[in-house]
């Protein structure tokens, strides 16, 4: 398959995704849209074929391993594997519901297909390594990946997770930071500014790429190269904006967890649906 072809395929994934994301928002009328929206290309090259998942067998030992510390977006993550086919699209319903199985942060005793409990931030950096190296020591050909916040990286935590993991040379994590420039409270020059990701993951030992976090080829792409290290972890900082997708959201300071009219959303739908309509005729050309 050439790479126009694939990314014309992973198009249809991620609007696929954030189409079904944004229907399950508008069962409840709120949520974190920002960040969610954000991360859907990552997942999108992710679930769209590279990650090694049986839905069928979600306990798989052999499995890679997916950390969602930014926790809050785990809406869009639901919506991924709902349409990989770990559960059925009913279950979409139960976001947010009180003793229902898509909490508004991702956990592993409640969502089939979750990996590991996140949402208090900077500890999804320590699990990922603890999976990466446990897989090591008991001889799991697999990888683990890690989607850190931007925002989320001012804990401390991170970055002595990043040490360790160097040090460890657990070349099998790879981590994506998305980078949409906001936090739950502003954005994140105003609050603490990160400087260059590049240059900080790259002295902290990681081989570093960064690429277009809305461009599901480049990041297949930027997935394949990581793989070719050895002995390092590797980090992909994905640059993206925050609310992407969903016009009443994109870009919008107050866009980390918000509330919505029938009206906002209902359109948001309807430009998503045209839009993967759009993708899937693209996706029917030939090279």
């Amino acid at each position: 398959m050439s790479i126009e072809k694939d990314t014309r395929d992973l198009r249809v994934v991620a609007e696929g995704i954030r189409l079904v994301t944004l229907q399950t928002f508008a069962n409840i009328g709120f949520g974190h849209v920002g960040g969610a929206m954000s991360i859907i290309e990552a997942l999108a090259a992710l679930y769209g074929g590279e990650m090694r998942v049986d839905p069928h067998n979600p306990q798989w030992e052999e499995r890679d391993r997916l950390v969602m510390s930014k926790g809050h977006a785990g809406p869009a993550l639901y919506s991924t594997l709902c349409l990989r086919g770990f559960f059925q699209k009913e279950k979409l319903l139960e976001l947010n519901q009180g003793g229902g199985s898509m909490p508004s942060h991702c956990d592993m005793h409640k969502t089939i297909g979750i990996d590991m409990t996140t949402g208090s931030l900077g500890q999804g950096m320590s699990t990922a390594i603890g999976l990466a190296l446990g897989a090591r020591l008991n001889n799991i050909d697999n990888y683990t990946y890690l989607v850190l916040g931007d925002g989320e990286c001012n804990e401390g935590q991170v970055w002595e997770g990043a040490m360790f993991a160097a040090h460890q040379k657990l070349d099998r994590l790879i981590v994506f930071i998305d980078w949409n420039k906001q936090q739950l409270d502003g954005f994140t020059n105003d609050i603490i500014d990160m400087g260059d990701f590049v240059a900080k993951f790259e002295a902290f030992g990681f081989n570093t790429q960064l690429v277009d976090g809305h461009d599901p080829g480049k990041i297949k792409a930027a997935i394949l190269e990581a793989k070719t290290h050895q002995n390092v972890p590797s980090a992909i900082i994905l640059d993206t904006i925050k609310g992407y997708g969903c016009d009443f959201a994109e870009g919008v300071a107050s866009n980390h967890h918000m509330n919505f009219t029938q009206e906002q959303i209902n359109g948001a739908i309807e430009k998503a649906e045209l839009k993967l309509a759009e993708v899937r005729e693209l996706a029917k050309q030939k090279d």
